[in-house]
Parts: structure tokens; sequence; C-alpha cells
């Protein structure tokens, strides 16, 4: 089973926990979403017919957002569903994955799932959770992967590979008969971002690069389920034959589409999400806690046993993530929300040390 964050609603019944009050810092999701554009596009949706099996409207918006051609565009139900897809259709058993680690265990996951043998490099704790890139180029020489995963800015630890980084990697996976997947799905969270798509849309990307991104997070739709898939043509088609039917709903198009008509919603939101982030960090850090926080907003937070300190700001309220699934035991990750709400994480959490 893959443990993820956000709420594990029956896991508060056998805890015997009222989800509604709780305010939930283990998702990385803008707590300043989602626009008011949103909300207008799915009150006025017909929800009787069948969902545009083909996100015709919604690809040539995410087309136009970054540059491309929208036959190199695939919607899906989520990232999570794009990632189970790329490795259906391009993995078979006794191929190598090479994952980036510590990460999201999905990959991992559906890499398993296809039969492959997984490769992992990991950065660790000593380094600051940064990776050197020599270092990892090296290890795709020698395993040759068919995939490699690569999440940047990554999740758990915030850290960023360079666009040229990531570039020279998909090319070392090319020279080694792989391709690399990047997931995007927090690049909107970087604090110089400018929201204007992606500084890989800006230089001739290799036919070995598929880079993922979601819109749930940055626009807090996590509860429609909608990221994407940018690809050279053939792999998108070769990538959809394995999706469903009607995989992106109506609301999720729609929300889409009116998010991402939205130019004012993420510079507004995200320096307001890094001032929070600013605040919360200083706060821990004053109560004697490490904190480890890099390229986004969202930190790790070190009290000895991330799992006990999970449960016992569960029960007073508190959603934090615990980090063992990534191999951080003694690690939960935190995500800022407003300012009220930041305050009163630490006040709690004052209380338990």
């Amino acid at each position: 089973m893959i443990v993820h964050g956000a709420l594990d609603h029956a896991e508060l019944a056998t805890l015997g926990i009222d989800p509604g009050p709780l305010i939930d810092f283990s998702s990385n999701i803008n707590p300043f979403g989602p626009p008011a554009g949103v909300a207008a596009a799915l009150a006025a949706l017909n929800p009787t017919p069948y969902p545009d099996r083909s996100c015709h409207q919604l690809r040539h918006a995410i087309a136009g957002h970054h540059g491309c051609d929208p036959a190199e565009i695939l919607p899906g139900n989520g990232a999570n569903e794009l990632i189970h897809l790329i490795a259906r259709a391009l993995l078979r058993p006794g191929d190598r994955a090479l994952v980036v680690g510590p990460t999201f265990g999905e990959y991992t996951y559906v890499c398993q799932l296809a039969g492959a043998q997984i490769v992992e490099v990991r950065a660790h704790e000593r380094g600051q959770f940064r990776l050197d890139a020599d270092v990892l180029a090296i290890a795709i020489k020698r395993a040759r992967p068919r995939l490699t995963w690569l999440c940047t800015p990554n999740n758990p630890t915030g850290v960023d590979f360079s666009s040229d980084t990531i570039l020279s990697l998909a090319e070392t996976c090319a020279a080694a008969g792989g391709l690399l997947v990047v997931d995007r799905a927090y690049r909107s969270f970087l604090r110089d971002s400018d929201h204007g798509g992606d500084p890989l849309d800006d230089v001739a990307a290799p036919a070995s690069l598929l880079r993922l991104y979601s819109l749930t997070k940055s626009y807090a739709i996590a509860g429609l389920r909608l990221g994407y898939l940018l690809a050279e043509a053939g792999l998108i088609v070769r990538i959809a034959a394995y999706q469903p039917t009607w995989s992106v709903s109506s609301p999720a198009q729609a929300a889409g589409l009116a998010a991402l008509a939205d130019d004012a919603f993420l510079p507004t939101s995200m320096p307001q999400i890094w001032a929070g982030s600013d605040a919360l960090r200083d706060g821990l850090l004053a109560l004697g806690l490490p904190v480890h926080r890099d390229d986004l907003p969202f930190m790790l937070v070190h009290p000895g046993d991330g799992a006990a300190t999970r449960l016992a700001l569960l029960r007073r309220g508190y959603v934090v993530r615990d980090c063992a699934s990534f191999g951080l035991q003694a690690w939960v990750r935190v995500a800022p929300r407003r300012p009220e709400e930041n305050a009163r994480l630490l006040d709690v959490w004052r209380e338990l040390l």
C-alpha cells in the first residue's frame, strides 16, 4: 500500500476523530484557492452529458500555456493516473527503472506493478538532501534504465534541479536507451516562479523527456483530480492507448479551463504562501525543532519520531505528514496554510515539547 498525505477517513473513524474540524498541514495545496472562476464554472456546469473524451478545449488551453502542439498534451485524472499509464505503456517485465529518492512513492509502486527492476539513487540528510547531477548521470549510464523518474522540485525535500541539468539528464537517458520522466507538479510553488509556463518550454527538449504537471495543488482543486503529461506526440499516442475513455470528468475540465484563464491567482497567492512559510519555519526553529526547507514552501521538521508526533498533533486537530514512507522516520512534512492557522499549529506544537 502506498502512503499519502491528506485525510484518511477510515483511519479517523478507527481513532474516533471527526474530520470536520481538522486542519490539514499534510497536503501541499494552495490554502488561498481555488480561484473564484472555478466555483462559477462548476456552478454553471450541466452534469448530464458525457465529458469530452478528447479534452479538446483543455488540451488547447494547456498547449497555449506551454507554447506547444495540443498533440503533445495528455490530460489525466490527476498526475497520479498518468504515472500509472506511463509505466503500463512503456515498461515490460524485467526492464530497469531508476527512481531518484527520497520521493513520491507511486513511481516505485507502478514500476513494480509492471514487473520492472527498481534501481534507487538516493539523496541523504547529511548532504541537505541534494544529489550531485554527475552522480545521477553515472548511475543512469550504469543501470541503463528504460525509465528514470525525477521529481523536481522534489516531494518531500523541496530540492529543485535546473533546466540545464534536466535537459542534460534527458540526453543521458536517451544515450542509455531510456526516457526521463520529470514530475513538475510543484513548479508553480517556486519562490521565483513567473507562473507563465516552464523554462523548459523555451528550449528544444529531447524526445526522451516526458513532463508531468498537476493543476490540483497550485489551484486547490485536488478533489477534482486533474493533471497532464507533455511529451513527444508519438509517446502521447502510445500512453493514451491505456487511458480509459472519459477519464477526465466534465467538472475537472471546466475547473481546469477556469483556473488556467485566471492570470492573477498564482502571482497573488504564491507570495502569501511563502510569507506564511517563512513565519512557520521561524516559529518551528524558535521551538528548537530542526527544519529542512529548500526550494519549496513546505518543509521537513525533525521531532525525532515522526509517527508519534503526527498522532499527537492529529488528536489535537492538526494533520502533518509522517515521512516514514519516504524512509525518513524521524521527520514530518508540514505545508504552510493561512497565517492564523500556522500560528495555531505552533501553539499546539509548543504544548507537546
